[in-house]
């Protein structure tokens, strides 16, 4: 039996992308008002997100892209290296440049319904309520949330499904005081992001993210691989002067990646 190539091992195709694409390229970046390396940069990920570059396809050397697209080598090696550390393309050495098999993402600095994100994307959102009670508060608790360790909390726990693949599972706190019908609304199949927005609009929150370990319960839940980490997101919000949730929400960390925007004004 042969040995596989390198390619091969790596997931990656012999075939290169097509002359016609790289006549595109060239075209969307003649009359762009940005820094050249931004125009190639933001060409390329058209090229990716249009399907005409598809994952595990090898995209021109630098060598080519220079001499098609008319730029520095300079400028490309920028728009490349860039690209691979944003996620678009993976670079092998001695092999090639290639483009990266696509992430879903969640915004990092927003807040918004998973269902939405899924549907904008394409895909069919679906969830399993695994847990929906009143339970008391202990101390953390009671202090995330503003109430009293012992008062009755909210608690629910629900996967959530892109297509079939489970994407999310999220762990929510609720202060019973801004939110009393919570349990019963997502007993009765309301997302628990359209609930808490119709009835405590939210004014402020805070986001803390970090890498975990999945334990069995989460390996299971998510579909992961032995040592697979995840990512947590622990996220609060307020209505008006009130705490309303105190969520953990757990992606897998090969198949979700974080993106934020943020505005200068100095």
């Amino acid at each position: 039996m042969s040995e596989p190539t390198p390619l091969a091992q790596h997931g990656m195709t012999q075939q290169d992308v097509s002359q016609q694409t790289l006549s595109e390229l060239a075209a969307a970046i003649s009359d762009t008002p940005a820094p050249i390396y931004q125009r190639v940069k933001q060409a390329i990920i058209s090229q990716i997100r249009g399907g005409n570059w598809k994952p595990h396809q090898r995209v021109p050397s630098e060598s080519e892209l220079v001499n098609e697209l008319g730029v520095s080598r300079m400028t490309i090696n920028r728009a490349l290296r860039e690209l691979t550390s944003e996620g678009f393309l993976i670079r092998m050495q001695g092999v090639g440049t290639f483009v990266a098999e696509a992430k879903a993402y969640t915004p990092m600095l927003e807040v918004h319904n998973i269902a939405d994100e899924i549907a904008q994307r394409g895909h069919r959102h679906s969830s399993k309520i695994l847990i929906c009670e009143a339970r008391p508060a202990d101390a953390e608790q009671a202090m995330q949330l503003g109430i009293v360790t012992g008062e009755i909390l909210f608690y629910s726990q629900i996967v959530h499904y892109e297509d079939e693949t489970p994407v999310q599972v999220e762990e929510r706190f609720v202060n019973p005081r801004t939110a009393p019908d919570y349990l019963q609304q997502v007993m009765d199949n309301e997302a628990p992001y359209t609930y808490l927005m119709k009835i405590a609009p939210l004014t402020a929150g805070e986001h803390r993210v970090e890498a975990i370990s999945a334990n069995d319960t989460l390996r299971e839940l998510l579909r992961l691989k032995e040592h697979e980490p995840c990512l947590l997101i622990h996220r609060r919000t307020w209505s008006g002067s009130h705490v309303v949730t105190v969520a953990r929400l757990i992606y897998p960390g090969s198949r979700y990646q974080l993106f934020g925007r943020f505005t200068s004004h100095g």
